[in-house]
């Protein structure tokens, strides 16, 4: 039951990097893969030290496509801010997808292709 989740969550979010001209949404991941925790504004704040030219709006759309549509973030609320952190089931998920030779067009080992 729990492989069939997470080939569930890996084919959404090989869909979402795939519309990733920029590496901008791959960028965002990385960010919770070093940060563990933060706020939009701080995901704001680090893609804009790494050169992406984005606006608050769309970083904000695409944690939230992540929290609520792919479902791999959870998120707490401290001081009046939500508080998103990449849920530990599906952190290694997340680091096999980022790394360098893994294919966004399919998934590893199991020979799915994404349409």
């Amino acid at each position: 039951m729990a492989g069939n989740i997470d080939q569930k969550v890996k084919i959404r979010l090989l869909r979402f990097l795939r519309r990733d001209k920029l590496d901008i949404r791959k960028s965002l991941l990385c960010s919770f893969l070093e940060m563990k925790s933060c706020t939009t504004v701080e995901i704001y704040d680090y893609l804009i030290k790494k050169g992406f030219n984005v606006n608050y709006r769309a970083v904000s759309s695409m944690v939230g496509q992540m929290h609520s549509r792919i479902g791999i973030l959870g998120f707490y609320l401290a001081k009046e801010r939500n508080v998103y952190s990449l849920k530990e089931d599906y952190f290694d998920i997340v680091k096999i997808i980022l790394t360098p030779d893994s294919s966004r067009d399919s998934i590893s080992g199991t020979g799915t292709t994404i349409k």
